[in-house]
């Protein structure tokens, strides 16, 4: 079985940054889509962001278009997610989630497997 451990999550004041990494273990991720996903308190885990297996194609959601990046490192079998320009409301628990389809779906019934989460919490 394979297993996602993210890293990176922390407390933030609002315009500030932070990196969340994503790392592989017991499966090779490459041939997979892998994104995050959010959730906040009291409110439904919510897309974020996707990276094709090749990452050659990204995918985000409205909210933090302009602010976020994923990319991918295959060779060491991890994804990642720079977040800038933080805002209150980016504060919730940070998935990272994989899928053997080809396609980036936004759906969280789609990713199989998931990571426990990081927290993210953006202070004013």
């Amino acid at each position: 079985q394979g297993q996602l451990v993210e890293s990176g999550g922390g407390l933030v004041q609002a315009g500030g940054s932070l990196r969340l990494s994503c790392a592989a273990s017991g499966r090779t991720f490459i041939w997979y889509v892998m994104a995050w996903f959010r959730q906040a308190p009291g409110k439904e885990r919510e897309f974020v962001a996707g990276i094709t297996r090749t990452g050659d194609s990204t995918y985000y959601a409205d909210s933090v278009k302009g602010r976020f990046t994923i990319s991918r490192d295959n060779a060491k079998n991890t994804v990642s997610l720079q977040m800038n320009s933080l805002k209150l409301e980016d504060t919730a628990v940070y998935y990272c989630a994989a899928s053997s389809d080809g396609i980036v779906f936004r759906i969280p019934g789609r990713y199989p497997f998931w990571g426990q989460g990081t927290q993210v919490t953006v202070s004013s």
